[in-house]
């Protein structure tokens, strides 16, 4: 496994990492030993955003035995109201959300401390002074954080902290698909613009985001990388051809001051078919011969379970009643298993009451009461 120098902070991380946002859905045991596979393959960087106990505890058993050799985001702001994620920069979430994170990871310290999830410029400024960033400072001063990092999906957010001076590195969504996609300043319709006939080469704000990273010594590390899995299919890819996991991971690595691809992983394989990056050959590495010809399809309103659309006020799994659409939906039939999983979800789409506040949460326009709808209709519950 290579390593890659994370901008100023100096901390040598795997360029391929691993993004635990799938933990809750494993047994702890196969959760903790996902994570012990992958430190023996030498990915050392984990990415922690989610709230949610389960997920805190398993990683926390995962990295005890060797912590001094992980390299973890930790985020401020991410916090469990009601047994569910919740976003804020209210400090009497804040603070509890962070010291449960460390209690629950049973460390002392958190390498990379990361402002969770910035995507308007209004709220990047609206931290600047504040409760919220306050704590962050005392946190670095303390030395409970090592580092300040911080999570956007916007270009123009990110090149802001880039400049600050004092945001050491971003995790930002990198993606060919992406990559083509022009900024937006607001959340509620950010990515929603279709692909057309001029989109054929990177956004010049996402590259401009590249360029000040690097010439400011912060450094990336990439969320969003295979797009949900996205791009794996050419039947849901917006390019509508293949990529294979080695070519997303290249993309990756090849933008500017990126340093490490947090991937998500269900199982040990999928592990493997990251890592396989490492000795992977030119020709199996090469994604630009791909899309060249490749037609191009709107991303507006696909869903990358990305989480962002909680809380829901029925308690759905929002991200997760998708994915289970979307696999049923890639067969002629719903395949039993598939269905089977679906019915052990605590709350079904049929409970969805069609408020729509979660779908003003989205990044991606995705009309999420519609297709509650439809999966209420196509799984019969």
């Amino acid at each position: 496994m290579k390593t890659r120098r994370l901008g100023k902070t100096g901390l040598e991380v795997s360029e391929i990492g691993f993004g635990g946002e799938w933990l809750e859905r494993h047994p702890e045991e196969e959760g903790i030993e996902l994570i012990h596979y992958a430190s023996s393959k030498g990915i050392n960087i984990l990415d922690c955003w989610m709230a949610d106990p389960k997920s805190r505890d398993i990683i926390g058993k995962g990295i005890k035995d060797n912590r001094s050799e992980w390299f973890i985001q930790g985020h401020i702001g991410s916090t469990w109201k009601d047994n569910q994620y919740y976003r804020t920069r209210d400090m009497k979430y804040v603070r509890p959300a962070f010291e449960d994170l460390l209690k629950r990871l049973q460390t002392d310290y958190i390498d990379l401390g990361m402002i969770h999830y910035i995507d308007s410029e209004e709220e990047w400024e609206n931290i600047q002074h504040s409760d919220y960033m306050d704590y962050v400072m005392e946190l670095k001063n303390t030395g409970v954080i090592r580092h300040i990092g911080m999570s956007s999906h916007n270009p123009k957010v990110a090149i802001k902290a880039a400049e600050s001076g004092f945001v050491e590195m971003i995790l930002f969504s990198i993606n060919p698909a992406f990559d083509m996609l022009p900024a937006s300043e607001n959340i509620d319709t950010m990515f929603a613009e279709e692909f057309d006939s001029n989109l054929k080469g990177i956004d010049p704000e996402r590259a401009r985001l590249y360029k000040v990273c690097e010439q400011n010594d912060v450094g990336i590390t990439v969320m969003k990388g295979f797009a949900g899995g996205r791009l794996f299919d050419e039947k849901r890819s917006p390019f509508g051809v293949t990529l294979t996991p080695v070519q997303c991971v290249h993309y990756a690595l090849t933008r500017p001051a990126v340093c490490s691809i947090m991937c998500g992983y269900d199982t040990k394989e999928q592990v493997d078919a990251a890592v396989a990056y490492e000795i992977s050959s030119e020709e199996e590495k090469d994604y630009a011969s791909v899309l060249a010809n490749a037609p191009l399809h709107s991303y507006r309103g696909e869903c990358t379970y990305c989480g962002h659309c909680k809380p829901c006020v029925s308690d759905l799994d929002i991200a997760m009643i998708n994915k289970f659409y979307d696999l049923a939906t890639m067969q002629p039939k719903v395949p039993a298993t598939v269905q089977s999983h679906y019915e052990l979800l605590e709350h079904k789409a049929s409970e969805c009451i069609g408020c729509q506040a979660c779908e003003s949460r989205c990044p991606f326009g995705v009309p999420i009461a519609e297709r509650m709808k439809k999966t209420a209709e196509l799984f019969g519950c």
